[in-house]
């Protein structure tokens, strides 16, 4: 009963331009959701709002102004007392890195926030946002505790193999090494499968977002992203992994500084870069009809999702089961199909109907390896991440 359970939890989950977020109770044994939503196009002049009960119905759906993130915690605020919710007990916060240094879900005090400012450098796309948010969430809720949890933490085990990269040890010292990114929703994968989590799974984390990560025996093993959450397979506006040489060419011949350089593989690069058109995938489907850079760039990022997770499936030895997991991984059968086509040469095949249904599993029942599709769920972890961390505590 949800009485047993323990005062809720709030989990934020921030983006460039989006913040979801869920109110959860949780206790040592399974967690309930109450409610759950996302302030979505944040600072544009029309922004979504929505929100959801535990079972999935509307609470709230409307286009309004959110300019800011902080407006968001605003309207979530205002939410919870309009619906008569408990206030939280405790606040957690996804930090997609926290660099070097911060390698553990934790409790934010003045000295997390100061590295975490240290760690920008690390992922400047996204800490500056975060910390952002963190500090007006604890002046807009300053009696309750709140933690930080982080998406380089389910990596933290990654073999010298695969965590050092191939540069200097001046450099390696400096934390310059593969973290890895999307552990919340790894770990949400991992928790889903629970016993039946066989001993290699190749999770797809694909949306604006994406990458790939090899699991063997509940632990990755390796991943696509590196340093930063802009390397690995191509994204929405983001580059993925590009020849370093291109880069130079830049500096030395365009003349590109480092906010250049900095606004062209994260901002102005991915499917938006070569189809011109946008880095939506539906309306890159849309466009692809009669545009051959948007169909080119759908293409483009099958092939490399494709290209690796054939890689992992070689880190691996082999694979038993295929995750797709994320908005286009959960959603879009056609880019399921087009990256699954290329992988029948090491037995997967998908059975064609249950694809477009994603009625699991998706894969024939001839295929060596299963492939499904679940829902990614990252507020769910944080919201246990951050109900451990206060239990410690008390």
């Amino acid at each position: 009963m949800a009485t047993e359970l323990t005062p809720p939890v709030l989990a934020l989950n921030s983006g460039s331009s989006s913040l979801k977020f869920g109110l959860y109770r949780v206790g040592p044994l399974r967690t309930e959701m109450l409610l759950s939503g996302e302030a979505e196009s944040i600072g544009q002049e029309t922004s979504g709002f929505r929100a959801k009960d535990a079972r999935g119905n509307t609470l709230l759906s409307e286009s309004v102004s959110v300019r800011s993130q902080q407006d968001a915690v605003i309207r979530i605020g205002a939410l919870l007392a309009d619906r008569r919710m408990p206030a939280p007990a405790a606040i957690g916060h996804r930090v997609v890195h926290g660099g070097p240094r911060l390698r553990q879900h934790c409790l934010i005090d003045e000295s997390v926030l100061q590295e975490l400012e240290a760690a920008t450098p690390f992922a400047p796309l996204h800490i500056p946002s975060a910390l952002s948010l963190i500090r007006f969430a604890r002046e807009h809720f300053p009696t309750v505790p709140q933690a930080a949890c982080f998406d380089t933490t389910f990596h933290t085990g990654l073999a010298d193999v695969a965590r050092v990269l191939p540069v200097s040890k001046e450099l390696q010292a400096e934390g310059i090494q593969r973290y890895g990114f999307h552990g919340l929703s790894c770990e949400s994968i991992v928790r889903q499968l629970a016993d039946s989590l066989p001993s290699r799974v190749v999770i797809a984390h694909l949306g604006n977002g994406a990458s790939v990560t090899a699991v063997k025996s509940g632990q990755s093993i390796d991943t696509s992203m590196g340093l930063t959450p802009t390397g690995g397979v191509i994204m929405g506006t983001r580059s993925g992994d590009l020849d370093p040489g291109v880069l130079v060419y830049l500096l030395r011949e365009k003349r590109f500084d480092a906010d250049m350089l900095e606004e062209l593989v994260d901002h102005r690069s991915g499917l938006l870069g070569i189809s011109g058109v946008g880095s939506d995938m539906r309306r890159l489907h849309e466009a692809a009809r009669s545009n051959a850079d948007a169909s080119l760039a759908i293409r483009m990022f099958c092939y490399s999702v494709r290209k690796q997770l054939a890689a992992l499936v070689a880190a691996l030895e082999g694979v038993d089961l295929i995750v797709f997991t994320g908005g286009i991984g959960e959603n879009d059968w056609e880019v399921r199909a087009e990256i699954c086509h290329g992988l029948a040469w090491f037995g997967v095949n998908l059975d064609e109907a249950r694809n477009r249904s994603s009625k699991n599993p998706i894969s024939d029942p001839a295929s060596r390896a299963r492939v499904i599709v679940l829902a990614s769920q990252e507020d769910e972890q944080i919201a246990r991440h951050t109900w451990a961390i206060c239990q410690s505590l008390s």
